[in-house]
């Protein structure tokens, strides 16, 4: 009966204590976010309530159970076996809390640099590196997790030492193995700090029109304009050429071609064209343009070069202006649209063919000369 309850002193003694601690920590870190609403770190910090328990749990009842488990019985046989769950609760404990804590102080950092700065392709350049950064900081945690936890096994330790004169060996077979993964992630590397692509950018690549949702260590997803995900390795964009709309600034020139026939009145449409430009709401008024680019026996081609603030509204601006101008033309200048001609072409003298070659006149007979022969006189 004692050693019950001292057991469940312990249990309960170490939950409460956990609890207490864990309380004070989020009281803190509220009243901390309540002073200082210019940063968000201590909010955030509130994210590690959970793991910040689970580590103080187990260092408790790893320091109270050895005090409260009987000497003799089936809880002092499984004394080890109990030591060994709680230190393995309180790696992986560890390994949560330092990657909760990692994560709040880089969004603090983050959120606090995207407040100061108004540059929007600067902006997707550092979430990109913050994105990465996190991620090799967890697999990181993991690791050292992973191999600490390992390490109290007795049999892997011993394993882990024989196994250490041939790492050598092991790290060729594994890099060559690892090819293919080692080239992506350094290529992800590459991409998140050689500033190439960034999260929200506009890029084409095998002829997908998309943005940039996602960028890991070995893959990234772009999703394309009808909500598709297209799913490359990042090896991509560092071996194949790609196209990048938002690099260097995420404004656009496009050109819009209307067909149309040789009377079309180009002045008349260019001034139409800056008449709907002024009211059209994606257009960015930097600047728009109208000329004849191109002529044919069968018509002219008229290009008209409009600028938006990036590839979306690019893109709607050059569809209301080949409606507009369509429609314009087919309402006030319905000559000026292309026509296919079926009508056999007229004469110059508006006649028949057959009647219009002129009749062919015979040449007059040139007189015999005097040769004291008559003409009808055959030459001996």
């Amino acid at each position: 009966m004692e050693t019950v309850v001292r057991l469940a002193i312990s249990v309960g003694g170490s939950a409460l204590a956990a609890f207490v601690v864990c309380r004070v920590a989020d009281l803190l870190a509220r009243f901390a976010d309540a002073r200082h609403p210019e940063t968000p770190l201590w909010g955030l910090l509130r994210r590690c309530r959970t793991p910040l328990y689970v580590v103080v749990l187990a260092a408790l009842l790893r320091w109270t159970y050895p005090v409260a488990a009987p000497e003799q019985g089936p809880l002092a046989e499984h004394a080890e076996a109990v030591s060994r769950v709680l230190l393995l609760c309180l790696i992986g404990g560890g390994a949560w809390l330092t990657v909760r804590t990692v994560a709040a102080v880089v969004e603090s950092s983050y959120a606090r640099y995207a407040g100061r700065s108004r540059d929007a392709a600067r902006l997707r350049r550092v979430r990109t590196q913050v994105t990465l950064i996190m991620r090799v900081v967890s697999v990181a945690v993991g690791v050292l997790a992973a191999a600490a936890a390992l390490v109290t096994f007795p049999s892997f330790r011993t394993l882990g030492t024989s196994l250490l004169a041939s790492a050598g060996i092991i790290g060729i077979v594994a890099g060559v193995a690892a090819q293919s993964t080692l080239s992506n992630l350094f290529a992800g590397f590459q991409i998140a700090f050689g500033d190439m692509v960034r999260i929200g950018d506009t890029v084409v690549v095998d002829g997908e029109w998309g943005v940039v949702e996602e960028v890991t260590l070995t893959f990234l997803t772009v999703r394309t304009w009808d909500e598709r995900r297209v799913t490359l390795p990042v090896s991509y964009f560092t071996s194949r050429p790609f196209e990048n709309w938002s690099r260097g600034g995420a404004e656009m020139t496009g050109s819009v071609f209307v067909h149309c026939d040789h009377t079309t009145p180009v002045a008349l449409v260019r001034a139409h064209l800056e008449e709907f430009l002024s009211t059209c709401g994606t257009w960015d008024g930097r600047g728009w343009d109208l000329a004849v680019t191109d002529t044919s026996p069968t018509g002219i081609t008229v290009r008209a070069i409009v600028t938006a603030k990036d590839a979306d509204d690019l893109w709607t601006t050059r569809c209301a202006v080949r409606e507009e101008l369509v429609g314009w033309l087919a309402r006030e200048h319905p000559g000026a649209l292309p026509k296919v001609v079926t009508a056999p072409a007229a004469d110059a003298f508006d006649q028949p063919w057959e009647h219009a070659r002129a009749p062919r006149q015979r040449r007059p007979r040139r007189p015999a000369r005097r040769t004291g022969r008559s003409a009808d006189t055959p030459p001996e």
